[in-house]
């Protein structure tokens, strides 16, 4: 049984072309919304606790890191927890807050990049004279803790 093939453009009318290339644009134009919605662009959603807020078992771990200054995460009761640290302060007033925490796939690893501002004391204002090591503990809907984790510093003037 030959097949052949025969194809006759004349038999084509413009408008059969026209619904045909109008349909070809919707299912396009579809597939890169649903791209554009349902993408993951890093960003992970977090909440900053306050010191009453911390589990019992982040508060036995940061006493190991307050005195440095990074960035770290650790798995409690299966909920992932980023923990900012500022490093040793000679006074108070030195703050550091998490702005945004963003997860980014490098070399089939997870790593998480945690933007911090810094603000320290102006001149003049009145701190207690006491050395202080500032931290900010943040509860993220992260499932799984990150390979590496890397801390990028705003200082705000």
């Amino acid at each position: 049984m030959k097949f052949k093939w025969s194809f006759n453009l004349k038999a084509l009318n413009w408008r059969t072309i026209a619904i045909v290339a109008v349909v070809i644009l919707i299912v396009v134009a579809g597939i890169y919304t649903l791209k554009y919605f349902m993408k993951d662009d890093g960003n992970v959603a977090f909440e900053i606790l306050s010191e009453e807020m911390i589990p019992q078992k982040v508060q036995e771990i940061l006493p190991r890191y307050k005195a440095l200054e990074r960035a770290l995460a650790c798995k409690v009761d299966g909920d992932i927890y980023v923990i900012a640290t500022r490093g040793e302060k000679p006074t108070g007033g030195f703050t550091v807050d998490i702005d945004r925490i963003m997860k980014v796939k490098e070399e089939d690893k997870n790593k998480l990049v945690i933007y911090v501002t810094f603000e320290d004391p102006k001149p003049g204002d009145v701190v207690t004279q006491v050395i202080t090591y500032p931290y900010t503990v943040a509860k993220t809907n992260l499932k799984e803790l990150p390979d590496k984790i890397e801390l990028k510093v705003k200082y705000d003037e």
